[in-house]
């Protein structure tokens, strides 16, 4: 029998996601990460997602992804929920992050389907969210995202019917709206919500149609929040205008993909370096110009401050 989640509520809101920083010899940061979730929860973030695309996973160990997660939920000290990224090669790597994200008291956990050897089979993708969901025992976000096998919306609808704890999306694929829409159509009273990601790019397309929350990365958490407390207040001339204020970093981000959070979180006095394994030259010095221009423009939307 399934064992219910402490949250009687469903996961709404801005889930967003921290960025690993590491030292000057290229280790994880864990002083920079606890300082990071208690950025993330002193802008209003409803909830923390880690570690995902946006917190570079792919270049963590194994051992390293255990143990980050673990600094994440222990800092959160359960504040807000934590959903914990368990994505894995195969279902048998993907279960042993799910059991140790169990273990460490996650709230729930994320996964897209493998991002090397990609799978394409619908049965075999409904085993791979199965042996998480056995594994786990919490509730499970399908992240449906092109690192991954990009998944119809008739998988990821089976998914949620078959699977326990397959009880949420987060879809990232195009056109991100219409998936949304359709797999709220089809999954059935199962699914409890669909989030959306690109760090809130298609947010005022989203949420008329039904969206339960968005996923970005952390570093203008405080922004992104005022963007949904205001489509959730059903200010859409205020919505609009927190948008216009982002659309230049939705812009900048495109050019320097990854690079931007952890900049914008040195800039903010979060962290002390914005060091990145595999991403030597990322930005320039006119880069960082360029985005202490940005952030000076969003300053009066800023609610953290250091």
């Amino acid at each position: 029998m399934r064992k219910e989640s402490p949250v009687s509520q469903p996961y709404r809101g801005v889930y967003t996601i921290p960025s690993t920083p590491f030292d000057e010899r290229y280790q994880l940061d864990e002083g920079g990460l606890r300082r990071i979730v208690d950025f993330c929860v002193g802008c209003g973030a409803h909830g923390l997602v880690y570690p995902v695309n946006a917190s570079a996973f792919t270049t963590l160990t194994d051992e390293e992804r255990v143990r980050a997660s673990r600094v994440v939920v222990e800092q959160c000290a359960g504040r807000i929920p934590v959903v914990v990224g368990v994505a894995g090669v195969c279902q048998e790597h993907a279960a042993m992050f799910a059991r140790e994200a169990q273990a460490m008291g996650a709230d729930a956990v994320i996964a897209m389907t493998p991002y090397l050897n990609k799978i394409q089979d619908d049965d075999l993708v409904v085993e791979y969210y199965q042996a998480i969901s056995d594994a786990a025992r919490i509730p499970v976000f399908i992240q449906n995202h092109g690192v991954g096998s990009e998944l119809s919306v008739g998988t990821m609808a089976r998914v949620v019917r078959q699977v326990e704890y397959a009880d949420y999306v987060k879809e990232e694929t195009f056109p991100a709206t219409h998936k949304l829409s359709g797999v709220l159509r089809e999954a059935g009273p199962k699914l409890k919500g669909v989030f959306g990601g690109a760090g809130g790019r298609f947010l005022l397309l989203e949420h008329p149609r039904g969206v339960a929350g968005q996923m970005p990365g952390c570093h203008v958490t405080d922004v992104v929040v005022r963007l949904w407390d205001a489509l959730e207040a059903g200010d859409l001339q205020e919505a609009r205008r927190v948008y216009g204020l982002m659309a230049p970093l939705f812009a900048f981000e495109n050019q320097c993909p990854g690079a931007v959070y952890k900049e914008v979180l040195c800039l903010r006095g979060v962290i002390a370096s914005a060091r990145s394994r595999n991403a030597a030259g990322a930005m320039d010095d006119e880069d960082r110009r360029a985005l202490q221009g940005i952030l000076a423009d969003l300053e009066p939307l800023l609610t953290w401050h250091s």
